[in-house]
Protein backbone atom coordinates (compact mmCIF):
# COMPACT_ATOMS: atom_id res chain seq x y z
CA UNK A 1 0.00 0.00 0.00
CA UNK A 2 1.18 3.59 -0.75
CA UNK A 3 2.88 5.57 1.92
CA UNK A 4 -0.52 7.98 2.37
CA UNK A 5 0.80 11.62 2.65
CA UNK A 6 -1.00 14.84 4.76
CA UNK A 7 -4.72 15.56 3.51
CA UNK A 8 -4.81 13.18 0.67
CA UNK A 9 -6.82 9.98 0.79
CA UNK A 10 -7.77 7.47 -2.39
CA UNK A 11 -10.75 6.35 -1.34
CA UNK A 12 -10.60 2.43 -0.83
CA UNK A 13 -12.76 1.52 -3.92
CA UNK A 14 -10.60 3.46 -6.24
CA UNK A 15 -7.78 1.93 -4.67
CA UNK A 16 -9.22 -1.44 -5.23
CA UNK A 17 -10.61 -0.06 -9.37
CA UNK A 18 -6.79 0.64 -9.50
CA UNK A 19 -5.25 -2.22 -8.04
CA UNK A 20 -7.76 -4.42 -11.17
CA UNK A 21 -6.36 -2.38 -13.44
CA UNK A 22 -2.53 -2.78 -12.64
CA UNK A 23 -3.75 -6.28 -13.26
CA UNK A 24 -3.93 -6.66 -16.98
CA UNK A 25 -0.07 -5.31 -17.87
CA UNK A 26 2.57 -7.12 -17.89
CA UNK A 27 4.66 -4.53 -15.73
CA UNK A 28 2.80 -2.05 -13.12
CA UNK A 29 5.03 0.65 -15.04
CA UNK A 30 2.54 0.03 -18.40
CA UNK A 31 -0.72 0.81 -16.41
CA UNK A 32 1.05 4.59 -15.58
CA UNK A 33 -1.65 6.41 -18.12
CA UNK A 34 -4.58 4.51 -16.85
CA UNK A 35 -4.09 4.90 -13.07
CA UNK A 36 -3.10 8.81 -13.16
CA UNK A 37 -6.02 8.75 -15.85
CA UNK A 38 -8.42 6.99 -12.66
CA UNK A 39 -6.99 9.55 -10.65
CA UNK A 40 -7.81 12.60 -12.71
CA UNK A 41 -11.04 11.43 -13.52
CA UNK A 42 -12.11 11.38 -9.23
CA UNK A 43 -10.15 14.13 -8.24
CA UNK A 44 -10.68 16.60 -10.87
CA UNK A 45 -6.58 16.93 -11.40
CA UNK A 46 -3.46 15.54 -10.53
CA UNK A 47 -1.79 17.37 -7.22
CA UNK A 48 1.28 16.31 -6.47
CA UNK A 49 0.29 13.97 -3.59
CA UNK A 50 -1.66 11.83 -6.40
CA UNK A 51 1.43 11.46 -8.38
CA UNK A 52 3.79 10.86 -5.44
CA UNK A 53 0.96 8.14 -4.51
CA UNK A 54 0.58 6.51 -7.72
CA UNK A 55 4.55 6.63 -8.09
CA UNK A 56 4.50 4.48 -4.83
CA UNK A 57 1.79 2.41 -6.19
CA UNK A 58 4.02 1.91 -9.27
CA UNK A 59 6.84 1.13 -7.57
CA UNK A 60 8.48 4.18 -9.63
CA UNK A 61 9.85 7.70 -9.14
CA UNK A 62 7.43 10.49 -8.74
CA UNK A 63 9.71 12.11 -11.78
CA UNK A 64 8.21 8.94 -14.29
CA UNK A 65 4.65 10.01 -13.76
CA UNK A 66 5.69 13.70 -14.11
CA UNK A 67 7.05 12.83 -17.17
CA UNK A 68 3.71 11.16 -18.32
CA UNK A 69 1.83 14.48 -16.87
CA UNK A 70 4.06 17.65 -18.34
CA UNK A 71 3.96 15.98 -21.52
CA UNK A 72 0.13 15.38 -22.04
CA UNK A 73 -2.29 18.24 -22.18
CA UNK A 74 -5.11 16.03 -20.86
CA UNK A 75 -4.42 15.88 -17.67
CA UNK A 76 -3.76 18.60 -15.59
CA UNK A 77 -1.45 19.65 -12.05
CA UNK A 78 -4.59 22.34 -11.06
CA UNK A 79 -7.98 22.15 -10.66
CA UNK A 80 -9.70 23.16 -13.77
CA UNK A 81 -13.50 23.41 -14.90
CA UNK A 82 -15.88 21.48 -15.23
CA UNK A 83 -16.04 22.48 -18.93
CA UNK A 84 -13.19 22.36 -20.95
CA UNK A 85 -13.11 24.35 -23.86
CA UNK A 86 -10.03 23.56 -26.17
CA UNK A 87 -9.12 25.78 -29.28
CA UNK A 88 -7.17 24.12 -31.69
CA UNK A 89 -4.12 26.54 -32.69
CA UNK A 90 -2.12 24.13 -34.88
CA UNK A 91 -1.98 25.37 -38.78
CA UNK A 92 -5.32 25.17 -40.09
CA UNK A 93 -6.83 26.01 -37.29
CA UNK A 94 -4.46 29.05 -37.19
CA UNK A 95 -5.14 30.29 -40.21
CA UNK A 96 -8.67 29.92 -40.28
CA UNK A 97 -9.26 32.22 -37.39
CA UNK A 98 -8.20 29.81 -34.15
CA UNK A 99 -6.37 33.04 -32.26
CA UNK A 100 -9.04 35.47 -32.94
CA UNK A 101 -11.86 32.73 -31.88
CA UNK A 102 -9.88 32.26 -28.24
CA UNK A 103 -9.41 36.13 -27.97
CA UNK A 104 -13.41 35.91 -28.49
CA UNK A 105 -13.95 33.33 -26.20
CA UNK A 106 -11.82 35.16 -23.26
CA UNK A 107 -13.31 38.32 -23.45
CA UNK A 108 -16.36 36.51 -23.03
CA UNK A 109 -15.85 34.96 -20.08
CA UNK A 110 -13.28 37.63 -18.72
CA UNK A 111 -10.74 36.31 -18.75
CA UNK A 112 -7.24 37.62 -20.14
CA UNK A 113 -7.77 37.14 -24.16
CA UNK A 114 -3.52 37.84 -24.58
CA UNK A 115 -2.66 34.58 -22.28
CA UNK A 116 -1.85 31.25 -24.29
CA UNK A 117 -2.04 29.52 -21.04
CA UNK A 118 -4.71 27.50 -19.63
CA UNK A 119 -7.47 29.76 -17.92
CA UNK A 120 -10.61 28.92 -15.33
CA UNK A 121 -13.33 31.62 -14.80
CA UNK A 122 -13.73 32.56 -11.70
CA UNK A 123 -16.97 30.44 -10.62
CA UNK A 124 -14.40 27.74 -11.26
CA UNK A 125 -17.01 26.54 -14.47
CA UNK A 126 -15.02 26.79 -17.79
CA UNK A 127 -11.64 26.55 -18.31
CA UNK A 128 -10.27 27.56 -21.80
CA UNK A 129 -7.08 26.49 -23.01
CA UNK A 130 -4.91 25.92 -26.29
CA UNK A 131 -5.11 22.53 -27.99
CA UNK A 132 -2.33 21.34 -30.37
CA UNK A 133 -3.96 19.44 -33.11
CA UNK A 134 -7.61 18.28 -32.97
CA UNK A 135 -7.13 16.54 -36.11
CA UNK A 136 -9.78 18.24 -38.04
CA UNK A 137 -7.93 20.52 -40.40
CA UNK A 138 -10.68 20.29 -43.30
CA UNK A 139 -13.52 21.71 -41.14
CA UNK A 140 -10.83 24.70 -39.46
CA UNK A 141 -11.35 26.27 -36.47
CA UNK A 142 -12.33 23.70 -34.52
CA UNK A 143 -12.69 23.16 -30.48
CA UNK A 144 -13.98 20.87 -27.90
CA UNK A 145 -15.77 20.76 -24.69
CA UNK A 146 -15.34 18.58 -22.45
CA UNK A 147 -15.70 15.18 -25.16
CA UNK A 148 -17.97 17.47 -27.53
CA UNK A 149 -16.44 18.41 -30.83
CA UNK A 150 -17.23 21.54 -32.56
CA UNK A 151 -16.47 22.22 -36.67
CA UNK A 152 -16.06 25.38 -38.70
CA UNK A 153 -16.69 27.46 -35.38
CA UNK A 154 -17.57 30.80 -35.66
CA UNK A 155 -17.95 33.65 -32.92
CA UNK A 156 -21.77 33.29 -32.71
CA UNK A 157 -21.45 28.81 -32.46
CA UNK A 158 -18.78 29.93 -29.76
CA UNK A 159 -21.27 31.57 -27.78
CA UNK A 160 -23.90 29.05 -28.13
CA UNK A 161 -21.25 26.05 -26.72
CA UNK A 162 -20.79 28.88 -23.70
CA UNK A 163 -24.17 29.25 -22.81
CA UNK A 164 -24.74 24.94 -23.17
CA UNK A 165 -22.19 25.44 -20.50
CA UNK A 166 -23.90 27.89 -18.23
CA UNK A 167 -26.98 25.50 -18.88
CA UNK A 168 -25.99 22.32 -18.18
CA UNK A 169 -26.09 21.87 -21.77
CA UNK A 170 -25.21 18.24 -22.79
CA UNK A 171 -21.72 18.49 -24.08
CA UNK A 172 -20.71 14.72 -24.04
CA UNK A 173 -22.05 14.63 -27.52
CA UNK A 174 -19.73 13.09 -29.42
CA UNK A 175 -20.01 15.37 -32.65
CA UNK A 176 -21.56 18.70 -32.40
CA UNK A 177 -21.89 20.29 -36.38
CA UNK A 178 -24.53 22.35 -35.56
CA UNK A 179 -25.68 24.28 -32.63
Amino acid sequence: MPESHPNFEVPSQLEAEIDEVITHYPEKRSASLMVLHALQDHFGFLSKEAIEWAAQKLELQPINLYELVTFYPMFHEEPVGTYILKICRTLSCAVNGAHRLHHHVCERLGLDPNSHASQTTPDGRITVEYAECLASCGTAPVMMCNAAFYENVSNEKADDVIEECGNNGDTETENKEDV
